[in-house]
């Protein structure tokens, strides 16, 4: 069994177990149907990843890794915040007709700042402080900016990223505020191992750990029953990471810059249904 498939059962038999409903009191997500979206939570999990040891994806149900790279290169190498810059549909729901999801995510990460070096974006601060101030105990992107909110179609889920350099190591804490666990639990944290990778190379810096810090993690009510059989699947081990060696610059990785070997998964046919 992957360390990933023992984290995300953990997780959710802990949610299932010992989580709280909020059947109580008005919920603002909603079904397709109009129902109210309800959902069994806990608060604060903390999970901790080596990236040294695994590729920290699902075997116990398939995580599509390119689709997963395609959205994270859209949010911190792209910095978009149109539906069109981005392979997949994952984002339709909260995007008007131009395509735009407001001043969210990539637009957050590519709004230029003035600092003592010179003006840059979040990603370039970061990259430019991890080759010349790697000691730095202040490397962070944020993207929960609260005076451009009311412009943004959905508040950012995973809202920050910390990066702290020990020795030769990368090792970063991503931050979110809500996590749906079965629909994008693995999702966020394939993208992000992949993401700390690529500000590691990019460095001439070995990857390390990722902690990955929610602050609201829950099932949803129509999500239980899926979320109960996906957990009492078969266990595979991790499949291998392998990163194209000739790709040193950020800007210069794509989805095809990844790819993994012997990756075994059970095969996952329900449809999620996905509360807006």
């Amino acid at each position: 069994m992957s360390r990933a498939d023992e984290i995300f059962i953990q997780n959710c038999k802990d949610i299932l177990e010992n989580g709280v409903w909020d059947t109580d009191r008005e919920v603002r997500p909603r079904w397709e149907d109009g129902t109210p979206a309800h959902t069994i939570k806990k608060f604060c999990q903390v999970s901790r990843y080596d990236l040294r040891e695994e590729f920290p994806i699902l075997t116990i149900r398939r995580t599509y890794l390119k689709s997963a790279i395609d959205e994270i290169l859209w949010i911190w190498q792209k910095k978009s915040n149109n539906i069109k810059d981005l392979s997949s549909h994952i984002w339709d729901s909260w995007a008007d007709e131009s395509g735009s999801i407001g001043k969210a995510y990539g637009y957050q990460l590519g709004k230029k700042y003035q600092f003592p070096e010179g003006e840059f974006d979040q990603v370039d601060k970061v990259l430019y402080d991890l080759k010349n101030n790697p000691a730095s105990r202040r490397i962070i992107a944020h993207m929960y900016n609260v005076a451009d909110l009311k412009e943004m179609h959905l508040y950012p889920c995973a809202y920050s990223m910390t990066f702290n350099v020990s020795g030769n190591t990368l090792n970063g804490i991503l931050n979110q505020r809500s996590q749906d666990m079965l629909a994008a639990s693995n999702w966020n944290v394939v993208q992000y191992s992949i993401l700390l990778m690529m500000f590691a190379r990019a460095s001439g810096l070995e990857a390390g750990e990722l902690v990955h810090v929610v602050a609201d993690a829950h099932i949803y009510d129509r999500h239980v029953p899926i979320v109960k059989r996906i957990i009492e699947n078969p266990r595979f081990a991790a499949p291998k990471l392998i990163i194209d060696d000739s790709v040193t610059d950020f800007y210069a990785f794509t989805k095809d810059s990844f790819r993994l070997e012997n990756y075994q998964y059970n095969e996952f046919k329900d449809k999620i249904p996905v509360a807006i």
